[in-house]
């Protein structure tokens, strides 16, 4: 097998995505972006990123070596983060580790049978599906890690919706339309 630092991830929850218009964080360059929940029990895409976060970190021994040309990983940022410990105020993330994913490109969206999803209200943060990512090395200001790219994006499942707001079903009550005569009248 190829040391490689693109994975395509096993079934994941998506969480604050940004994947229809770039956003600004921080007031830094707006970027499509995505965070990646990956459940602790998928030992296989688990293995899969800390290998390409690897690859990424030998990869890029020039951008992350201190004096003396070595690679301090103790240092570095890693993406790969620990939802019960990181985000202990989301239960979403309890019982998963997560990737912040972006890209100043949008990314490709499909559903599971790979039809493009047009319409923006079908890819939301709580839904459930497959990412494609890649890992870098960057070394800005001071700050050296690895990052991920996010490149493309599949939604598979159905999720609770993570955006905090409520749907116009949620708020309101059906109602016959002819109970307004007398209103009107």
């Amino acid at each position: 097998m190829t040391n490689t630092t693109k994975v395509i991830t096993g079934k994941v929850r998506f969480s604050y995505a940004h994947v229809w218009e770039p956003d600004s964080i921080d007031g830094g360059d707006p970027k499509f972006s995505v965070a990646l929940l990956i459940s602790k029990k998928d030992k296989k895409t688990l293995d899969k990123i800390k290998a390409a976060i690897n690859t990424a970190i030998e990869d890029g021994t020039q951008k992350l070596a201190a004096t003396g040309g070595k690679v301090n990983k103790a240092t570095l940022k890693l993406p790969l983060r620990d939802g019960d410990i990181e985000r202990t105020d989301s239960p979403e993330y309890a019982g998963c580790y997560f990737v912040n994913a972006s890209s100043k490109n949008r990314p490709g969206i499909v559903d599971a049978a790979l039809q493009k999803i047009i319409d923006r209200s079908e890819f939301y943060s709580g839904c459930y599906g497959h990412a494609s990512v890649n890992f870098y090395a960057f070394n800005t200001k001071g700050n050296k890690g690895i990052a991920c790219g996010l490149n493309n994006l599949q939604k598979t499942a159905d999720g609770e919706s993570l955006s905090g707001g409520s749907t116009p079903e949620d708020d309101f009550e059906a109602e016959d339309v002819e109970d307004y005569d007398d209103l009107l009248g």
